[in-house]
């Protein structure tokens, strides 16, 4: 079984994500530098939203990379 985020982590981060998408990426420590641009919140829940976005992210490149070479 994976971690279990919270409804205000999930719903903190549909947020930003729709408001400041490009701004995102899979690297943990750019997000959490960008979420501090962003955002302002304790330094435990911009953590686990730039884990969660670094984790969507990487997910999605994931994808990409299997669809890609399944075609192939």
């Amino acid at each position: 079984m994976g971690r279990i985020r919270g409804k205000e982590i999930r719903n903190a981060t549909v947020e930003v994500l729709k408001l400041y998408r490009t701004l995102f990426t899979d690297n943990f420590e750019g997000n959490k530098e960008a979420l501090n641009k962003v955002i302002t919140a304790q330094k435990r829940n911009r953590n686990k939203i730039a884990g969660f976005i670094t984790k969507l992210a990487k997910e999605k490149a994931i994808e990409e990379f299997i669809i890609e070479h399944s075609s192939k």
